[in-house]
This record gives structure tokens, C-alpha cells and sequence, in this order.
């Protein structure tokens, strides 16, 4: 250690990566292998303010801040139980089948981010990611969505215990943060946004704007549910509009985000059509409100994303370059080494060779007009409508 101050801070353990549910799942542990390897080749990892620190288990006591008991017991003993009544617990299906060891994984996924959000917190570190987690649909009592314990909903309850009274949660994942949402729906100390495919088109199939948060904690959740094919411009409008003015007048103590980019348009899963480009303007805006409006205080977590060599190590790359104060550029050329590791890997696939996608990511700013013919402009004012006046903020234009 040379004493020089954490800028970015990595809980990490290649045992993480025994997350897996099978050779067919699309969430496959090989995106988090390749994203780690890009960004060390990139040496995002050799600079002496930036740490990767082991990473402790969450114990069965620490995650009942957000799982049942019993469901905690149901994932432990999940090979032995009768698959009816796993299947209770959301567990024993295509989406979450079950694996040897399942509780071990999850529990080392959870504490990583766990971990994360303590150095936050206390100063340790600046910045800190955990690009294994961002698992965001786990319900208190069942699993849902390729998500088993809910590392994000987990990180935030220990922010809360530690002692944050105001906590942002800002998710870009193709899919709504539901389980997020729920965990903290009545608690006015954590303000949650999503922006997501429509649940009309896309799983889990909730986060309309109506569902705008409990008694005491009105407009504190936030869903922005954009249309089918929405695509670079409007998706960045779409932001633009509402978590920028939301995070400043929320102010709060940490922003947590969860970056599933599963909105690509190369993703097998959903229908949005971003490019690398316009989801790494997206990570510098975060890092800028962090520092900003959250005292610099942020935590970046993974999330869905399903082209496991073409678009996931990308974007957590820069996202891990962005927190460590070094971002890269779309014309950064990804590493031989790394392209050579990811064709061992996997077999010959052919890795990218730039960082972006050298998309253009210019878009109309809400305040220069509202467009009441355009439906993603109609998505975004029913946000707004929903849940800025809550915050002493003006949804019109």
C-alpha cells in the first residue's frame, strides 16, 4: 500500500463466479469473468488508488435485513427440498433452477455488495463496485428473474443501518427494478428510479408510473416505462428529464445504481436499441451526480446483460474506468490479450476491437420542449406527473 486515498474500490473473488445457473441460462458467469479481465488489461486495476479487496460472505442473520428466514433456508437446502414446494420460493424453474452450493454464491454475491457500500459509507474508499451484483428482482420471500437474494435491496438496508437517512437508487437496467422497489416502496429515506422497457412488452411486467410509492413515501418510487425500440436520442432524453432534477432535489447521502445493460441493442432478451455510446453517457452523468449531490458517494453495481462478449465487459469496463477517475474513450482499442483470452474461452467468438460502438449521442434536452405526439415523450411526462410535485419540483416543461 502506498497511502495514496481509494479512489475506486473492488470487492472480489473469483468464487463469485460460481453463480451459475447452467450452460444454457443466458445469465452466464463468463460476462463477469471477461468484464474483469478487460478491465485489467486496460489496467484500470494497476492504478495505486484503485483496490480489489476480498470479500466476506453475508451470513444468514445479515440478509434477513431483506429475505425471510425461511427462504433463506429454502436457497441452502434447495437440492433437497421437494421441487412443489421449491417452487413456492420461486426456485426450481427455467428462469432460477437450482444449483450445487446455490446459497454459497448468492451469499458471496450479497456481501460483496454489502461490502461495497460499508467503504462508501465510512470514507474507505470514494467509489466503490461490485459488477457481479445489481441482482434486482429477488423478492423478500422468492426469487424471480435470475436474481436469488437480492444483493442491491441488501446493500442499501445496510446503508440504512449504518445510519444514511437519504439513499438514491438509480437503476438503468432494461427490466424494472421490482424487487428494489418493493423492498423499500413505504420507506421515504430511499429514493428508487427505474428506467425500463414497458412492462407491456417486458418481464416482470410492473413499473408503470403509478406505482409512484407507499403512505409517507409518495414519489419515492420512480419508473420511467419507455416503449419498445426506443433507442439512443430518446433514451437519453428520457434520462435527462428525470433523474438528474430527481437526485438533486432528493440530495442524498449515496447514490447507488445498478447498470444492467440488457438495453443494448444487441441484447437477446429485450427490446430497447442503445448503443455502448449513449449507456457510457449515461455512467459519466451518474459519476457527475454523485459527486455533485451525493458528496461523491458512489456505488456501482451490475446487473442483466445478455451479449456476454459484445456488449457486457464493454460497458462495465468503462464503468469501473469511469469510477476510478480515468474513463476511456469509444476509440480506446480493447487489448490483444484480451481478445485472444475471450477466443480461448469461448472458442474462437471474435471480441470487439474498440471500446464503443461509435454511435452519435447527441439528443434534445426536456427543457428545450415536450412533444406531446412523441409516445416516449408522453412516458416521460407521465413520470413526471406522477411523482415531481412530491418533490417540489414542476413536471411541465
Amino acid at each position: 500500500m502506498t497511502g495514496a486515498p481509494t479512489r475506486l474500490l473492488v470487492p472480489w473473488d473469483e468464487s463469485m463466479l460460481r453463480y451459475d445457473f447452467g450452460p444454457e441460462h443466458p445469465l452466464a458467469p463468463i460476462r463477469v469473468e471477461l468484464t474483469m479481465a478487460l478491465a485489467r488489461e486496460l489496467g484500470v486495476f494497476g492504478a495505486e488508488d484503485v483496490r480489489l479487496v476480498p470479500v466476506p460472505a453475508a451470513s444468514d442473520e445479515e440478509l434477513e435485513l431483506v429475505h425471510d428466514r425461511g427462504y433463506i433456508a429454502a436457497v441452502r437446502d434447495a437440492l433437497q427440498i421437494d421441487p412443489a414446494r421449491l417452487a413456492r420460493f420461486g426456485l426450481g424453474t427455467p428462469d432460477n433452477p437450482v444449483f450445487t452450493r446455490m446459497h454459497e454464491a448468492s451469499a458471496l454475491i450479497a456481501g460483496a455488495s454489502a461490502r461495497a457500500a460499508e467503504a462508501v459509507w465510512t470514507g474507505e474508499a470514494e467509489h466503490a463496485a461490485n459488477m457481479a451484483g445489481g441482482l434486482h428482482h429477488a423478492m423478500r420471500a422468492k426469487a424471480s428473474g435470475f436474481c436469488v437474494y437480492n444483493d442491491a435491496a441488501f446493500a442499501i438496508a445496510r446503508l440504512l443501518r449504518l445510519g444514511a437517512k437519504r439513499v438514491a437508487y438509480v437503476d438503468v437496467d432494461v427490466h424494472h427494478g421490482d424487487g428494489v422497489q418493493a423492498a423499500f416502496y413505504d420507506d421515504p429515506r430511499v429514493l428508487t428510479i427505474s428506467l425500463h422497457e414497458s412492462p407491456r412488452s417486458l418481464f416482470p411486467g410492473t413499473g408503470r408510473p403509478a406505482e409512484s410509492g407507499g403512505p409517507g413515501a409518495e414519489g419515492m418510487s420512480v419508473n420511467v416505462a419507455l416503449p419498445a425500440h426506443t433507442a439512443d436520442a430518446e433514451w437519453l432524453r428520457a434520462f435527462d428529464a428525470v433523474v438528474p432534477p430527481l437526485v438533486k432535489a432528493f440530495a442524498p447521502e449515496v447514490l447507488v445504481t445498478q447498470l444492467g445493460c440488457d438495453s443494448h441493442r444487441l441484447d437477446p432478451l429485450a427490446h430497447l436499441e442503445l448503443s455502448l455510446d449513449a449507456q457510457r453517457v449515461a455512467l459519466a452523468e451518474l459519476h457527475r451526480l454523485a459527486h455533485d449531490h451525493a458528496g461523491g458517494k458512489w456505488l456501482l453495481l451490475g446487473g442483466g446483460g445478455y451479449a456476454l462478449v459484445q456488449v457486457v465487459p464493454r460497458i462495465w469496463s468503462s464503468a469501473l474506468a469511469e469510477a476510478a477517475h480515468r474513463p476511456l474513450s469509444a476509440a480506446t482499442p480493447t487489448p490483444d490479450a484480451w481478445r485472444a483470452y475471450v477466443a480461448r474461452r469461448t472458442g474462437g467468438t471474435s471480441a470487439p476491437e474498440l471500446i464503443g460502438d461509435g454511435a452519435e449521442t447527441g439528443f434534445r434536452r426536456w427543457v428545450d420542449g415536450y412533444d406531446p405526439a412523441n409516445e416516449v415523450d408522453r412516458a416521460v411526462m407521465a413520470t413526471r406527473k406522477a411523482v415531481f410535485p412530491e418533490h417540489g419540483l414542476d413536471p411541465q416543461p
